[in-house]
């Protein structure tokens, strides 16, 4: 059995941009004009909780009840308008058929694995019109590392499976890789890799 797992934004779907912005507006209508490092991707744990957490101490906010809940819930809304007024968000271009031909193999266990929220991630491929019955999404709800998030989307233990690829945008993707061993296959300019799955949906 062959395992493959992906990241969502900038690997899925066009969502980078607007998931940042989005984020940042929720984090600050929440707790007020705080202050965020220049880019997402300098915080430690590059995920939706890691970057959350260093943010309240870096704001010296951390005595304050737990915000997330309701970080959440204003993103989601702040999702969902999004879409309502732009349309669904856009895979990249032969993501969906490429995850139904691994799917439908007796060969190939698939799961998602992002530093997302649960709920943000799955309003964002359920717009896209991805399946997600039946299918493991593991999100940053309980982990803030991306290798805890990314173990905990297999289905069994690690030495169980011939191979492990990940499919991901960015630097972390590619490093949190390294650290567990596993295939990485990098996705979008910023690492030179695939800029569309169309040659490969009949993987």
């Amino acid at each position: 059995m062959h395992a493959v797992i992906f990241d969502i934004d900038g690997t899925l779907l066009e969502s980078v941009a607007v998931d940042d912005e989005l984020y940042r507006s929720a984090v600050r209508r929440v707790l007020g004009p705080i202050k965020f490092r220049e880019s997402l991707t300098d915080y430690k744990f590059v995920s939706d909780s890691g970057i959350l957490s260093q943010v309240l101490f870096e704001n010296n906010l951390e005595h304050l009840p737990d915000p997330t809940g309701e970080i959440i819930s204003d993103f989601v809304s702040a999702l969902q308008e999004h879409i309502s007024k732009n349309g669904a968000f856009c895979e990249i271009p032969g993501a969906r058929n490429l995850m139904a031909s691994l799917r439908s193999s007796r060969d190939h266990y698939v799961a998602i694995a992002t530093g997302g929220w649960f709920a943000s991630a799955t309003l964002k491929l359920e717009s896209a019109e991805f399946d997600l019955e039946n299918i493991t999404l593991s999100a940053s709800d309980t982990e803030r590392d991306r290798t805890r998030i990314m173990r905990s989307a297999l289905d069994r233990p690690e030495a169980e499976y011939e191979s492990i690829t990940y499919y991901g945008d960015g630097p972390w993707d590619r490093d949190a890789c390294a650290v567990l061993g596993w295939n990485f296959i990098p996705v979008g300019r910023t690492l030179g890799g695939l800029e569309s799955f169309l040659d490969l949906g009949d993987a």
